[in-house]
């Protein structure tokens, strides 16, 4: 890349990832290729911030299978975001309804607790979905079946649908950090900004008639602790694998910036919604398609088209960048990018500090 591209680069990069009136972009890389699915970032975080009442639909933090309806069910497909990349007229979404985020079951606990039954424990008669509902299930055919576990909280976006969807500007981005909060003595419920939402981020609890989101846990990282300690969100430090990384996108030396900016292996879900997300994932890879004799032949397992169409074109070269580092390392040669997304010290995979002294 030549000093006038680079320069070009950096610019756009400014522009585009750090929104008007935001100091520092907060952001998120989760590592597809590490999640085991084992949902401890989802009970972490509803421990955490989804206990009272009107809220126990909500996981603001989920990990689904895919190919999979996702949840809330066929969110991909349910409008939202912005028409065009300059961000002057909304695409039209809509609102999903309460089957399609799931019931809460009711379970036979009485029958086994108090009246002696030896049925195993299972929900009553209706239930039909749930937020894991079709978990596991995948694609393709024996013996080339696959599926891969996708974790989504709010990406908090630079460019939120849902706040300018609000009508009364209860949603809004923080100036030190772009984190996209709810103002809650603002908010009316009128659930524009979960219609307006294309990746169905933002919650309506029936209760205190609300709107409420996955708030990046800026407490923890704010250092409102016990002992004063700056935190990672609770969906990053409680992940058995360590798969995600946090930092800001405009931190030049942090993770964050070369896995997306240098190396631009971190991918945007659906950029297509034209929110520009600050949440990327490193694509999952996948051994080679088998023939029923046990061959390896030299076809994707997961389609190519597939990922593509998760995570934009911007896929083919970031496994093809991945995979030629991989390389190098299994040659003994240094490779920058390897030890970036296998480092296991929490000071650099939590770079929250880094512009405390402005």
């Amino acid at each position: 890349m030549s000093t006038d591209q680079q320069d070009d680069q950096g610019e756009e990069d400014t522009l585009v990832n750090v929104a008007d009136g935001v100091d520092h972009q907060v952001a998120m890389v989760m590592d597809l290729n590490k999640c085991i699915g084992c949902q401890t970032c989802t009970i972490a975080c509803k421990n955490l911030w989804t206990e009272d009442g009107g809220s126990e639909y909500m996981y603001w933090n989920n990990v689904e299978t895919k190919p999979g309806e996702g949840y809330p069910r066929g969110w991909e497909d349910s409008g939202g975001g912005w028409k065009s990349g300059e961000h002057k007229e909304r695409q039209p979404g809509e609102i999903p309804d309460e089957e399609d985020y799931g019931r809460a079951w009711e379970f036979n606990h009485e029958e086994i607790m108090y009246e002696g039954s030896d049925e195993p424990l299972r929900p009553r008669d209706g239930a039909e979905w749930g937020p894991n509902w079709d978990e596991d299930q995948g694609a393709g055919e024996y013996p080339n079946s696959y599926y891969f576990y996708l974790p989504r909280i709010c990406n908090h976006c630079t460019h939120p649908s849902c706040v300018e969807a609000c009508p009364r500007s209860a949603l809004y981005k923080r100036q030190e950090d772009g984190i996209v909060l709810v103002d809650q003595d603002r908010c009316r419920g009128y659930r524009y900004c979960v219609e307006g939402c294309p990746y169905k981020k933002v919650y309506y609890n029936t209760v205190s008639k609300k709107s409420e989101k996955c708030i990046f846990c800026y407490p923890r990282i704010e250092g409102e602790g016990p002992d004063g300690e700056t935190f990672a969100p609770a969906c990053a430090e409680e992940c058995p694998p360590q798969l995600r990384l946090v930092g800001f996108l405009d931190d030049e030396e942090g993770p964050i910036h070369k896995l997306v900016n240098e190396y631009e292996v971190a991918l945007p879900l659906h950029p297509e919604f034209r929110t520009q997300p600050n949440v990327y994932y490193i694509p999952p890879f996948a051994p080679g398609q088998h023939t029923e004799d046990g061959e390896t032949v030299d076809i994707d397992r997961i389609p190519r088209q597939y990922l593509r169409d998760l995570f934009g074109d911007g896929v083919d070269q970031a496994l093809d960048t991945i995979e030629r580092e991989r390389q190098r390392a299994r040659q003994g040669e240094d490779s920058e990018l390897m030890e970036l997304l296998q480092d296991k010290n929490p000071a650099k995979q939590y770079r929250l500090e880094v512009f405390d002294d402005e």
